[in-house]
């Protein structure tokens, strides 16, 4: 990730006095450098081996190798030469499907169930199938996706034998052509919903196509044949690359499917192997930082791989290659109940719905613990994970719900969420307001500092992000007592606050090995020229996850959390007492869940200053 630097600890202000809570785990010597939580565990850093990356080759991206006669076929396709040109002589095909898929990920049987009964199900909200404006830019961006790119397909094949879905399906296609006759500049036409509903067409066409009128099953033909030619001639379009990547993917699989598709095919693979290689990191990460957007990628190569079973091809090599690039990272924002942590706009997708998408993948794999391309760390201890971001937000050709998140981090032990993030301003337009998905991507949704309630990043309209963090420095280190045990300890700081305030913020966050306490200090640091007089506001928030009991302490500095598995854990604050607010996590469904946060406020003087506080497991 550009802007990512690894780096040695920077000098920090004055520790103030910390949390009495925890006992040293050995007597050791100190480090050079001690911050407060290393001298009260009393533990030497030593540098961590990181894992190391696996170096991309040219090849992984490069079109699959062909013979000089299909690259003269491929760029004469590329050139606009319509297949029937490439071979005169051969009677042309009238449109028709090859083969039939076999759906490799399985829809959501409740949603399918909903469409069944006359209603449209996301994220928590039923539309009425006859309230749904099918055109124009009516729709929030979940239900833009939903419909444009038909994925209710997958759910209503899910729900019931398929002779049972297919007047739905089939009434539902005729409203949305109706509704659509031409490509226009409405979000139907947008590459990305293209791509999406092209595949969809393909891989569900026995839902499309059995019915018992020709004329309907040909003119249905007709229809995914032009979507296909529209996509070769404005794949290059896409609002982004995650959406020439379905764009090209849809192309690929229309080659692989449709009669005297052999051009396409060729002229499909060498575009998706380039866009893959814009879209994703050196260690396997996509640009945009999303998970929502790691999970879409590993769908699409998924569901491409179930088209080339279908002909009995074999799919490129390359294209095993980048799955097996793209499933660790996302395999390092799981949590210990298997699902998804709440970066970038996610909510907590489902461990069953990871589950699903990963065997079919083929990939099998660890989660890659320190993604430091793709801007996340994570830390197994015992049953403690700890997820923390600690790198730019991503650059703006590249964001869809982009989040001011820096420095933030979530914590589970067990099946249980601890500390979270917000989330779910991706699923806004459900049950969550749209009003709600600014917030949502504020830097206070998430567990980090901020400075007078100002985002570290800038949140802008529409998922884009503007000015504000664009280098984060960050060293990994293990420490060990002499006498066993230890901790992992994760120091990183960002500039997002250097121009505003002339302070840069530094985390640091110490896990013990057996997964029972963690310790934190929040610095800031004087940096840039800013002047020096005044006093700012400072608010550190730890957003809880759901159905967390409370109790606060005597002296204001503690509470006390009881979990939903009878464990009982400790928040301690340095020195500013701990208050109890009101807070939102969104679910695996899209659902908005009230939850309360811990908050440390104190107003301090522009010269920086450090917090330190302590989570610890007590029983």
């Amino acid at each position: 990730m550009p802007g990512t630097t690894p780096a040695e600890p920077t000098p920090a202000a004055t520790p103030s006095p910390g949390p009495s809570i925890g006992t040293p785990l050995t007597e050791a010597p100190g480090p050079e450098r001690a911050t407060l939580a290393e001298a009260e565990l009393e533990l030497t850093p030593t540098p961590e081996t990181i894992e190391p990356g696996r170096a991309l080759a040219l090849a992984d991206f490069s079109p699959p190798a062909v013979g000089a006669g299909d690259r003269f076929v491929r760029f004469a396709y590329r050139m606009g030469l319509p297949a029937g040109a490439l071979n005169p002589f051969r009677k042309r095909a009238r449109p028709r499907l090859t083969a039939t898929v076999a759906n490799p990920l399985p829809g959501d049987t409740a949603a399918g169930t909903a469409l069944r009964a006359g209603h449209f199900l996301l994220h928590g909200m039923k539309a009425p199938i006859a309230d749904v404006e099918f055109s124009g830019p009516r729709l929030s961006p979940p239900f833009e996706r939903l419909i444009h790119g038909f994925g209710w397909l997958a759910d209503l094949e899910a729900c019931a034998p398929r002779q049972q879905c297919t007047q739905v399906a089939e009434r539902v296609l005729q409203i949305w052509m109706a509704a659509n006759p031409k490509p226009n500049a409405t979000p139907a036409w947008d590459v990305g919903n293209v791509g999406h509903r092209l595949l969809s067409w393909l891989i569900h066409a026995p839902l499309l196509l059995s019915g018992p009128d020709k004329k309907a099953r040909g003119r249905m033909l007709l229809v995914i044949e032009e979507t296909a030619r529209w996509l070769d001639r404005n794949v290059g379009k896409a609002g982004d690359k995650l959406a020439e990547t379905a764009g090209w993917t849809a192309i690929t699989a229309a080659g692989l499917l449709l009669a005297d598709g052999h051009p396409r095919r060729l002229f499909g693979e060498a575009g998706l192997m380039r866009a893959v290689g814009d879209l994703i990191g050196d260690d396997g990460g996509v640009l945009s930082r999303s998970p929502l957007g790691q999970i879409e990628v590993i769908e699409l190569l998924v569901r491409l791989k179930a088209c080339y079973a279908a002909v009995r091809s074999d799919a490129p090599p390359q294209i095993d290659t980048i799955l097996n690039l793209l499933v660790p990272p996302l395999l390092s924002l799981l949590h210990g109940d298997g699902g998804l942590g709440s970066w970038q706009g996610a909510g907590a997708v489902p461990a069953a719905r990871i589950e699903v998408l990963v065997k079919a993948s083929g990939v099998r794999t660890r989660p890659l613990r320190d993604a430091r391309q793709w801007g996340y760390q994570r830390v197994n201890a015992g049953k403690t994970v700890l997820q923390v971001d600690a790198a730019p937000p991503p650059v703006a050709r590249h964001t869809r719900d982009g989040c001011a998140s820096t420095l933030a981090f979530e914590l589970s032990h067990g099946a249980e969420r601890i500390i979270v993030n917000c989330g779910g301003a991706a699923f806004a337009g459900g049950l969550i307001p749209l009003r709600l998905a600014q917030g949502l991507r504020a830097t206070a949704a998430h567990s980090t500092l901020t400075i007078d309630d100002f985002n570290s990043t800038a949140v802008l309209i529409n998922g884009k992000l503007g000015s504000g963090v664009s280098e984060v420095e960050i060293d990994r280190r293990t420490l060990r007592g002499d006498k066993g045990g230890g901790a992992t300890r994760i120091e990183a700081s960002h500039n997002g606050y250097v121009t505003r305030y002339g302070l840069s913020h530094q985390r640091i966050l110490i896990l013990r090995d057996d997964g029972t306490e963690l310790r934190g200090e929040d610095l800031l640091v004087p940096a840039g020229r800013k002047g020096k007089r005044g006093t700012i506001g400072v608010a550190l928030r730890f957003h809880l996850g759901p159905n967390i009991e409370l109790a606060a302490g005597e002296d204001g500095l503690g509470v006390t959390l009881a979990l939903p598995d009878g464990s009982l854990w400790q928040f301690r604050s340095g020195r500013d007492p701990v208050s109890v607010e009101e807070s939102l996590w969104a679910d695996g469904q899209g659902r908005p869940i009230g939850t309360r946060q811990l908050v440390i406020q104190a107003k301090i003087p522009r010269s920086g200053e450090t917090f330190s506080w302590l989570l610890k497991k007590m029983r």
